[in-house]
């Protein structure tokens, strides 16, 4: 015979499965190389760029870090930092 595991909010197994993972720290024992944040990207007023879910734009406008608004022709969109599906071309 089975029984039924209960999952509530703040069950034991539920709550082990929710925690945050912490980063994994670089050893400096360790024969590889440190990890580097990727350098953030730039964007200017009249870039042309290229999204993975959009398509090919225009820039229109720019928040110093924080988001640039881009015409795909059918639709504007506001795209947040850090920019990981957009390129420039």
């Amino acid at each position: 015979m089975r029984t039924a595991v209960r999952s509530e909010p703040g069950g034991r197994i539920l709550g082990a499965m929710t925690k945050p993972a912490a980063p994994k720290r670089h050893l400096p024992s360790s024969p590889f190389k440190a990890p580097t944040a990727p350098a953030p990207k730039h964007f200017a007023v009249g870039d042309q760029v290229t999204h993975d879910v959009y398509g090919l734009g225009r820039v229109i406008g720019v928040e110093d870090g924080i988001a640039t608004l881009v015409d795909f022709g059918s639709a504007r969109e506001r795209i947040l930092s850090p920019y990981a599906k957009m390129t420039k071309l």
